[in-house]
């Protein structure tokens, strides 16, 4: 695995570059990432290029032995440009233009801008696409960060209008697949339809989901436009994309397609700070991370472009952007290093070199202090690269586990929720995490991958489910584990016919008849578990694997398929998880609090996310705070 770091040679003087180069090199650093936000340095007015700065900058990383990863920068539409376009502009939801003074202020469908996109694109890709230093581009930056997936501008309305069209041979087809005639909402044409907001109340589900659908074809989309150009000019070098994290705003798997390698930007203190987890876990991981958020989005994104991928951003230090913005554990910069590298990823690139004096990322911290000095990621960057080479070249092993990953569900999960609870990132996350804490490896898929090889398959949930994956999963032997709300809706966000779990019946002899969310702290008691948030009423012949105290299924059984009718506790989903484990001849180990382990084809890494040591028993090893220990298989 090789390590870079993310550099904005724009902000420094030019007597600088050569010798922060010479300092990347000798912290063992390989890459660097460049130019994504350089648009008005590139062409401070229209049609006039600066080429100069950038051409040096390149030479002089170059000239200490540095590859080039060069950004897109269309994440950074120049002040002339949107003065030149107006409307290029994203709207938010409440009919609001994002305006000029920040960053992804564009709508990804106004064609104009797109123009003005392919024309940067080209330029650049022109000039640098066969240099020798280059090895990879990416196009553009986050796309959606800060909300700025959905536009509900006039370009986006007129482009769903014709998304619509081509979707639906009419449109009485389109009124029918809604339900429109609920609430009189039936349509004469396309052209009345507008998108989904600002309605009196909730607008229909259905326009909603493909209203996301739209959205996220539009990224893709939009995305495809710059691979395409930058496959005819540069030949040899791979094209990623930067995702995020716990973003479920577009379908990564449809944009992952066009890209040879996925990354993404690892935060990990700055998501346990933002999301669901509580007080317990914010207070006993507040300088790691929860043990499982990198390893869930290292898994996320292998599974996105066919196994290759990588960590575009690694926390070096204290964030600018969360509630709350503590540092580092001494360690931890190196374990997720060496975390990613046990999980498969080509490189790790820090975010970022040398700390911003000026503008809003300038409390981020980097790799070095604003005044050029190491701050303290830079030791853990030296022994990280020391430990990569010592253990050599790793290859990612078969994992056992299957966890099936879908946008869509995601989608459909926030559109009509039922309960304020049911989050589908945290569903997926707590199952991915119980099969983690039973020492498991996993490998998180689409819900069109092949599964046909893996010993135990897992889907947290599934609202809509295709006739094609209910054939596959009917085929499979092995132990499959199918969550609340499955089958639930059909493609066009209705009730089945036949109720939930809709086309699963055929594998499964159940019906859901009614369901009910619970508000917090509201629970309902079953034998060494409790069920809150979620609870499906089942008809069924089959007799409940696990049941409420009151009789009530909540988990059912036939041949090898189980359905869970409810949110199910850690308690309840260790003891399904263990007994298909079991059914599988797949050994689990459940861990001490705090420990993960993961294995790859030659080694298993252990990592120490808690604050304490922890003795690890499998090895012997005593692992420190923030510590990893590296095992050699079958040695």
């Amino acid at each position: 695995m090789k390590l870079g770091c993310c550099y904005y040679p724009e902000h420094w003087s030019e007597e600088q570059w050569a010798d922060d180069a010479r300092r990347m090199a000798e912290m063992g650093l390989s890459l660097v990432r460049i130019g994504e936000f350089a648009w008005s340095r590139i062409e401070p007015e229209a049609g006039r290029y600066e080429w100069d700065w950038l051409d040096q900058a390149i030479e002089t990383l170059s000239a200490a032995g540095l590859k080039i990863i060069l950004g897109t920068p269309t994440a950074t539409p120049p002040k002339w440009l949107v003065d030149q376009m107006p409307d290029m502009v994203a709207i938010d939801e409440h009919g609001r233009p994002r305006g000029f003074g920040s960053r992804r202020h564009y709508c990804f469908s106004h064609a104009g801008y797109r123009e003005e996109c392919k024309r940067i694109v080209t330029a650049m890709a022109e000039r640098y696409g066969e240099h020798p230093a280059l090895t990879t581009w990416q196009t553009d930056n986050e796309y959606g960060c800060h909300d700025t997936v959905l536009s509900f501008s006039n370009s986006a309305a007129a482009g769903f209008r014709s998304w619509l069209a081509q979707r639906y041979d009419n449109v009485q087809a389109l009124n029918n697949a809604w339900g429109n005639v609920f609430w009189s909402m039936e349509y004469r044409e396309f052209s009345e339809i507008d998108p989904p907001n600002l309605t009196v109340t909730e607008a229909n589900p259905a326009h909603w989901l493909d209203y996301r659908r739209f959205a996220s074809d539009q990224v893709a989309n939009f995305n495809r436009e710059q691979v395409d150009i930058i496959r005819a000019c540069s030949t040899g070098c791979d094209i990623t994309h930067n995702f995020m994290g716990f973003f479920t705003e577009f379908d990564h798997y449809d944009t992952a397609r066009d890209i040879d390698i996925a990354t993404w930007d690892s935060y990990p203190l700055g998501f346990l700070e933002q999301f669901w987890f509580d007080d317990a876990d914010k207070r006993d991981y507040l300088r790691q991370g929860h043990p499982d958020i990198a390893a869930f989005h290292h898994d996320l994104y292998r599974g996105c472009s066919n196994g290759r991928w990588g960590v575009m951003e690694q926390q070096p230090g204290p964030v600018n952007w969360a509630r709350y913005n503590p540092s580092p554990l001494p360690g931890m910069v190196k374990l997720w290093t060496l975390e990613a590298m046990a999980h498969g990823a080509e490189f790790t690139s820090y975010f970022r070199w040398r700390q911003a004096p000026f503008a809003q990322e300038q409390m981020h911290a980097g790799m070095l202090r604003p005044d050029g000095v190491d701050a303290p990621a830079a030791g853990e960057a030296r022994e990280a690269a020391r430990i990569i080479e010592e253990i050599g070249e790793q290859r990612m092993a078969q994992a056992p586990v299957a966890l099936v990953f879908s946008y869509e569900s995601a989608w459909v999960c926030d559109i009509q929720p039922q309960g304020q609870s049911f989050k589908y990132l945290e569903l997926v996350y707590e199952w991915y995490s119980a099969l983690r804490k039973l020492g498991l490896d996993v490998d998180i898929v689409s819900d069109k991958a092949d599964l046909s090889n893996y010993k135990m398959i897992a889907i947290p949930t599934l609202p809509i489910v295709s006739e094609k994956l209910a054939e596959l999963l009917q085929s499979l032997t092995c132990p499959i584990l199918i969550g609340p709300r499955s089958g639930s809706k059909t493609r066009s966000f209705c009730i089945p016919d036949q109720l939930a779990p809709g086309v699963l019946q055929d594998l499964i002899p159940l019906k859901v008849t009614r369901v009910e969310s619970l508000r917090d702290g509201a629970t309902e008691p079953g034998d060494n578990f409790e069920i809150s948030r979620w609870l499906e009423e089942i008809e069924t012949d089959l007799a409940p694997e696990f049941a409420l105290k009151d009789g009530r299924g909540v988990a059912f059984k036939k041949d090898h398929l189980r359905y869970v009718a409810a949110w199910p506790d850690r308690a309840l989903l260790t003891q399904v998880l263990s007994r298909m484990a079991d059914e599988a001849d797949v050994a689990i180990a459940p861990l001490p609090k705090g420990l993960r382990i993961r294995r790859t084809a030659t080694h298993m890494f252990a990592f120490n996310y808690s604050a304490q040591p922890i003795h690890f028993e499998q090895t012997g090893k005593t692992i420190d705070p923030a510590g990893v220990s590296i095992t050699a298989l079958g040695g």
